[in-house]
Formats: C-alpha cells, sequence, structure tokens
C-alpha cells in the first residue's frame, strides 16, 4: 500500500540552513516533510509511518486475523498496536511491551518492561492470557552509526523476541522480526527455519530506500 500523493511532479519542500540548523537535522526535517507515508500516517491519525510496514507485510502475509491474541515488541510510540487492533476486532487481544513509556490505545494492554529481565517474558504470557497468534518485534538498538555493532546489537534483541515467541506461540502461529541488512545470521536463521514452515527476509515498501532494516517474516510455527 503505497500512500496517495507521491507521484512525480509535485514540489519538493526545502528547509533553510538558518535558525542553527545542522547539516544533519535539516536533512532529517526535508525528509520528514517530503514523505508521503508521514503525511499519511498524520492524515489517518497513526502514531508513526511504520504502521504502513505492519499494513504492507499483513497485505502480503495475512497475518492479523479476526480475533487473533498479537504481542507486540518493542511497541512504543504505537503504530503496529495500532494496525493490529484494527485488523484483529474487539474480539481480540494485542498486548503490547516496551522499555519506553507509551501513551495508551484502545483495545491494547500496555506493558512497560525490559524484554531482557527475568520476569519480563512471564508477565507477558499472563497479559495475553492464552497462546499467542503472532509475536511481532519492530525493536531496534540505538544506532551507533557503525554498521557491524548496530546489526549484532539488533540480531540480540531478535534472538530475544524469538525466545519469547516460542514461548507464547500457538502451532501455526507466525513471527515477525526487525533484523538489518545481511538479515538473521546463520545460526539464527537455520533456527527459526527449523521451528516455522516458511521463512522469508522482507523490506516493506514503507521501509525508506537508504534504511538497512529488514524484517524476517516467519509462518507456521511448529510447536
Amino acid at each position: 500500500m503505497k500512500p496517495t500523493g507521491s507521484g512525480r511532479g509535485e514540489r519538493r519542500v526545502r528547509v533553510s540552513s538558518t535558525g542553527g540548523r545542522t547539516v544533519s537535522s535539516k536533512r532529517w526535517l526535508e525528509r520528514q516533510l517530503n514523505d508521503p507515508y508521514v503525511a499519511a500516517a498524520k492524515a489517518k491519525g497513526y502514531r508513526s509511518r511504520a504502521a504502513f510496514k505492519l499494513t504492507e507485510l499483513d497485505a502480503r502475509f495475512h497475518l492479523l486475523k479476526r480475533g487473533g491474541r498479537v504481542l507486540d515488541l518493542g511497541a512504543a510510540p504505537g503504530g503496529w498496536s495500532q494496525i493490529a487492533v484494527e485488523r484483529i476486532g474487539e474480539t481480540g487481544r494485542v498486548v503490547a511491551a516496551d522499555i519506553l513509556e507509551m501513551e495508551p490505545i484502545p483495545g491494547v494492554e500496555f506493558l512497560q518492561c525490559d524484554l531482557l529481565d527475568a520476569g519480563a517474558p512471564e508477565a507477558l504470557k499472563r497479559a495475553l492470557g492464552g497462546e499467542a497468534d503472532i509475536v511481532l518485534s519492530d525493536m531496534a538498538s540505538p544506532t551507533t552509526g557503525h554498521r557491524e555493532t548496530d546489526h549484532i546489537r539488533t540480531l540480540a534483541l531478535f534472538e530475544a523476541a524469538l525466545d519469547l515467541a516460542e514461548e507464547v506461540l500457538r502451532p501455526g502461529g507466525a513471527f515477525v522480526g526487525k533484523v538489518f541488512q545481511g538479515g538473521a545470521a546463520n545460526a539464527l536463521l537455520t533456527r527459526v527455519k527449523k521451528r516455522f514452515s516458511e521463512v522469508k527476509h522482507v523490506k516493506p515498501p514503507a521501509s525508506r530506500k537508504e534504511s538497512v532494516e529488514l524484517y524476517l517474516v516467519a509462518t507456521g510455527f511448529k510447536g
């Protein structure tokens, strides 16, 4: 799903370098002002443009089912949780978790916790109240500017999310986790392929071209 209003012929917004802006902040602001996904998220009331990444993944893989149980890790500010609630409806359940605070979303139970803390998995399982149909993880380590370091740190979060997914998913369930360019490390990828029927690395259209992020989509959990 590509937001409208991004066709050729539109005038690109330019940002002045005045006001003490650095070159990097100027580029970031220009990118935000000219990003059709940012505009579409604002128009639809989504908390982030990332909502469209999940929309696009769901359109391709049919991940979110009516009445399903969803665990959303690294949820703040809540774009993915908003999409999940829309898709599963009132009979479903969405549990969201993040180390950061998140403003409430109707229909979403939020737990502020560190997934790496010993008590976090049990707290999340209690909140779900049963086996999950899908575990979503948009978690990524704050970038350092060193690509290899960022990749390793984000893989550690991916592995923590996978650990939890293997505990809470129902047979046939799905897992979506963020990785960086290069995808999941060989050992992790082998592990995922053993536990799920189908595994793909995907870069949804809403992911910026210059971004090194990918999403691993695993379906058909073997239990």
